[in-house]
């Protein structure tokens, strides 16, 4: 391996989809930065270039496709340049990039990235470099995430890795595990060095971070197995949640996402008792309709989540709710995108993030379903929960206007290079004056006015 700095590789990452993506490349970019490499952020003169993928749905995948087809006019103004694929996509097409298609150099799966200066050794040599097997306990725990396009104020801590829920639409499961929690030492020990840079916030992240489940290792399943004394001893989510919010009072916490069927009145409580705690909950429901539910192997139904948006709302006064919802999946009626706008109506998310269905190879409604939706009607209900959700975002930002919200500065605005640009306690983006505040205080403001995204005010 090359390691002399005259003589560094030079790499550059791409990060499509979920926080968990943006989170890995952190990982891999530590790994990378210890075995004599360099990151870089010109394509042109890097020696490999990876792009961590998102298989969630079928336009992020057309995407990718996209680029790594660009990548192909650069591999013939250079010869040496390598290619590779990480994340979700890895699992799935191994065989059709590296086989029959031959776009890329090497294909990492999620759970083997500690494997890649091996496999860039391999390919070094001329040959093909593969590693999508599954892990049931990488955490990554013990790898100092780099960093790399931080903001220097917010950070991702992965708490959880993997998923049991089996949902018929999501790849996840079968792309990330089986879930397994990551040890509550590592998870202090990552915050703590993030207090030491000087960070000011951070957001625990997992696919489902209400399952967390420390009792010593090995996958959620398995807990039933566990000694008496494991049990005993065992963290679950709202136990870490306080610990952390207790050691680090001066930084701000956020986490998701949440699941409906695993978040506990115990969490809603240690939120309310810990003002580090940001005030917001994503809360994915993907559908208004028990029968879609059922469809989706959902784990509750609509009225459990209204008894839990309820409570939310009971502990919570004021708290940020957000969700995602999926339009248009398999034997979908008129009927039931009805009850979708009904529970939209009767909830009043503050934000939502909506799409419409798309078949992804390997799931079981893939299988077992008829995508049966024509797009048509999957474009207007998608167009139709879009248009409320703005609605409803626009009357919940209004209510702020005239009070004053605790705003931690992250950014210029995109719009003015006079204002600063920061998130409120329940997620809404806030725009103000500079004045005399820097990224990283935190600043009382006073809103005036407010857009369906975000709030207007005065320092």
């Amino acid at each position: 391996m090359l390691t002399s700095v005259d003589n560094k590789k030079k790499y550059s990452i791409i990060t499509y989809g979920c926080q968990m993506n943006f989170s890995d490349s952190e990982v891999v970019s530590s790994i990378l930065n210890k075995h004599g490499y360099q990151s870089c952020d010109d394509f042109a003169n890097s020696d490999i270039i990876l792009l961590n993928t998102c298989s969630i749905r079928e336009k992020a995948e057309l995407t990718i496709r996209k680029k790594l087809e660009s990548f192909k006019k650069l591999k013939k103004k250079n010869s040496n340049l390598k290619v590779g694929v990480l994340g979700c996509m890895a699992e799935r097409l191994k065989d059709k990039f590296l086989i029959e298609e031959k776009i890329v150099d090497l294909v990492v799966g999620p759970d083997a990235y500690r494997d890649i200066p091996n496999l860039l050794d391999e390919v070094e040599l001329g040959n093909n470099a593969v590693n999508v097997i599954l892990s049931k306990d990488e955490t990554y725990g013990n790898i100092d995430p780099s960093r790399f396009n931080s903001n220097g104020i917010t950070a991702l801590v992965s708490i959880t890795r993997g998923c049991d829920n089996m949902c018929t639409f999501c790849v996840v499961p079968f792309t990330r595990g089986r879930e397994r929690s990551r040890d509550p030492k590592s998870i202090l020990r990552e915050i703590e060095e993030l207090k030491s840079k000087g960070y000011r916030e951070i957001t625990l992240l997992g696919q489902n971070v209400d399952s967390y489940l420390w009792y010593g290792g090995g996958l959620k399943k398995d807990f039933k197995n566990a000694s008496e004394l494991q049990k005993k001893c065992s963290l679950s989510f709202s136990k870490l949640l306080d610990l952390i919010a207790n050691k680090f009072k001066n930084m701000r916490i956020r986490f998701t996402t949440s699941n409906p069927q695993d978040m506990s009145e115990n969490v809603l409580n240690t939120m309310a008792k810990h003002k580090n705690i940001c005030n917001h909950i994503h809360l994915p429901v993907q559908s208004g309709s028990d029968k879609v539910l059922k469809l989706m192997n959902r784990k509750h139904t609509v009225n459990d989540y209204k008894k839990l948006i309820d409570k939310i709302k009971e502990i919570l006064p004021g708290c940020g709710i957000s969700h995602d919802m999926i339009t248009g999946f398999p034997n979908e009626t008129n009927e039931d995108h009805r009850l979708t706008i009904e529970l939209m109506k009767y909830v009043k998310y503050d934000f939502g993030f909506m799409f419409k269905y798309s078949e992804r190879p390997g799931t079981l409604a893939y299988k077992k379903l008829s995508d049966n939706v024509p797009e048509k009607i999957k474009q207007k209900r998608l167009e139709e929960i879009i248009h409320l959700q703005q609605e409803h975002s626009f009357i919940n930002l209004k209510k702020f206007i005239g009070k004053n919200c605790e705003v931690l500065i992250e950014k210029e605005s995109k719009k003015s290079a006079s204002h600063w640009a920061g998130r409120n306690d329940q997620n809404i983006m806030v725009v103000f004056p500079k004045k005399n505040h820097k990224p990283g205080d935190l600043v009382n403001v006073k809103i005036n006015n407010n857009t369906s995204t975000t709030l207007i005010g005065t320092s």
